[in-house]
This record gives C-alpha cells, structure tokens and sequence, in this order.
C-alpha cells in the first residue's frame, strides 16, 4: 500500500476531524487575512471539504 492510499484511508477513517480542521484552517486564514478574502477561503474549504468527503464518514 502506498503513502497516498494509506493517507486516503486515514482520511476516510476521520472524515469528522478533517472538515473541522479544514473549517479551523479556513478561520485562521481569513483573520489574517482581515477578512479580505473570505468568499475565496470559504469556496476553497467548502471543496477540499467536498474532496475529502465533506463529512460522509465511512464504517
């Protein structure tokens, strides 16, 4: 099994944690940013959030 699957696997695994640092990280980059980008940040979260499952944890 290679890095990425197992990194995809992990991910899938704590699909709950990953949106919420995903969430976080959105947060903290739109603070210092001054909230001049924020529809950027949040349409950029909202798909890595999509990508990763966007909370649709698996068994």
């Amino acid at each position: 099994m290679s890095f990425l699957d197992k990194a995809k696997e992990l991910i899938d695994k704590h699909d709950d944690q990953v949106d919420k640092a995903l969430e976080k990280v959105g947060e903290q980059i739109d603070e210092r940013t001054g909230g001049k980008y924020t529809v950027h940040i949040d349409k950029a979260v909202n798909e890595a959030q999509r990508r990763t499952g966007a909370g649709d944890t698996r068994p």
